[in-house]
């Protein structure tokens, strides 16, 4: 073949790699903007139970061409279930909340699996269908999300169990995997919130990683299919997510399934879902696991990842955590007669209630000094400020209607966080009104320290300019929405 012939074989090749690369950007552009319409409307908070899931199984199970099959048990006897879909040669398999409190893919998987079952685009389904077999296990553990807690029943970390495989959810996702002989291996997880990309204040909303296989973190084909599916999905997100994707730590773990499942030739895409600005129940996030998962399963069944060069994976940012819920910077401190410069940096924490479904907030101070190398989701510049402690009301609220009549917001620009009630209205263990409920022995602590439940107040001139209240900044205009509840103190 002469040179010619060669240019010409390789300018078609790349037209034909540029085209694809093309379609694949316009199919994640379309599912991003039409993602209304697949989201499953029936689960829209994280803490969801293997009974909502199971119900939306069974809406499954008369579709063609979508086959349920029960695959396993948890140990307290909850079913764990595999959804298959399509008829190609490569086996995809995705596996969500091996930890029970990670539930963001679950809530994906349902999404996705509304797109499959609905009319739309379909030359790319048809695409999908005809070169993958697409096998879901949705809520692996559904013992710890009964309880929304990381571990199972049996009190381990399924994803510390690949080796010995002493729990029925660990067997099980070993015993499909392997009788899958999966090509592809999503392992679907969620991380903290503070998690940012490293160097910069935007947080790790998405995190990747093609797990190391060994010690040496070598890099097989089996391996580097996982990063170059990975590269891929990192342009798709880059759209609708600019900068707020990390790389999670390859250091090799041989008790992890992430590990193993690469180990056993399973190419194995890691996920984790972090953080996003006034996401709470995670909805955007979920949203871009359904934009992301679906266009690698396009990038998959076309081929196209494996145009794509590893070393830019190694491009995406490390996984840092220097994330605050709120840092103020600047602020005066005085202590013992002298003045000090002082950051704080305060996260807000969920405080599990009843049958765990739902949470309330308790703000912690949880460092404070020279934080210039982190950074908050809200920053507060207190250059000038001064730093107060909070007051109790001197006046004893006896009943609801009292304290109902009090002006907040005005009890708040004279320094007051706390009001005593009576024993009456002290029986949960946080409240909607914007000030603190306490009993009439409380007693307020001096000294700023990490630990503390965040309260205090930002003056200027000695005239109250803002307030942090269990956590929560407000600058009293509105501090009933602000403030998203208060800590009752017996």
């Amino acid at each position: 073949m002469n040179m010619k012939k060669i240019l010409s074989l390789v300018l078609a090749i790349c037209a034909i790699s540029n085209i694809s690369l093309a379609q694949n950007d316009n199919f994640s552009d379309k599912l991003y903007e039409s993602y209304s319409e697949y989201k499953e409307e029936k689960i829209i908070n994280r803490r969801i139970k293997h009974a909502d899931v199971f119900s939306l199984i069974q809406n499954f199970d008369s579709r063609k061409n979508i086959n349920i099959q029960k695959v396993g048990e948890s140990i307290e006897g909850r079913s764990l279930n595999l959804i298959s879909l399509g008829d190609g040669d490569t086996e995809v398999f995705l596996w969500s909340q091996m930890h029970g409190d990670e539930s963001t893919a679950t809530m994906a998987i349902f999404d996705i699996l509304n797109f499959f079952d609905s009319d739309d685009f379909s030359e790319e389904k048809d695409l999908m269908l005809s070169n993958l077999s697409i096998h879901f296990l949705p809520m692996l553990n559904p013992d710890g999300a009964e309880k929304f807690t990381r571990r199972n029943s049996l009190g381990i970390d399924v994803n510390r169990d690949a080796l010995r495989l002493q729990s029925p959810e660990a067997k099980t996702l070993k015993r499909i995997r392997d009788s899958l002989d999966a090509d592809f291996g999503f392992n679907l997880h969620d991380q903290s919130k503070y998690y940012n990309a490293e160097r910069t204040e935007k947080p790790a909303t998405v995190s990747f990683l093609a797990p190391a296989y060994n010690y040496e973190k070598n890099i097989n084909e089996v391996r580097g299919n996982a990063m170059k599916v990975i590269v891929q999905m990192n342009k798709v997100l880059q759209k609708f997510a600019p900068g707020q994707v990390g790389r999670y730590n390859d250091e090799f773990e041989p008790r992890a399934f992430g590990d193993n499942i690469q180990k056993w030739g399973t190419s194995t895409i890691l996920i984790e879902s972090g953080g996003y600005p006034e996401d709470p129940e995670k909805q955007e996030i979920r949203k871009l696991n359904f934009v992301s998962i679906l266009s690698a399963l396009y990038s998959i069944a076309s081929e196209e990842y494996k145009t794509e060069e590893i070393s830019e994976y190694e491009n995406i940012p490390n996984n840092d955590r220097m994330l605050f819920d709120l840092k103020i910077t600047g602020l005066n401190y005085e202590l013992e007669g002298e003045i000090y410069i002082l950051d704080l940096g305060i996260n807000t924490f969920e405080n599990d209630l009843e049958e765990n479904s739902d949470f309330y907030y308790t703000g912690r101070v949880v460092d404070q000094g020279d934080l210039s190398t982190s950074y908050g989701y809200n920053q507060v510049d207190a250059s000038g400020l001064k730093y107060e402690n909070a007051k109790i009301y001197p006046e004893k609220i006896m009943t609801k209607n009292e304290l109902e009549n009090l002006d907040p917001a005005k009890l708040l620009q004279e320094g007051y966080a706390f009001v005593k009630v009576d024993s009456t209205l002290l029986k949960e263990d946080y409240s909607s009104y914007p000030l603190n409920l306490v009993a009439e022995s409380f007693k307020i602590g001096e000294r700023l320290r990490p630990g503390v439940v965040a309260n205090f107040f930002l003056l200027k001139d000695d005239e109250v300019k803002f307030a942090v209240i269990n956590g929560f900044f407000t600058n009293l205009e509105d501090p009933q929405k602000d403030i998203k509840n208060t800590r009752i103190f017996n």
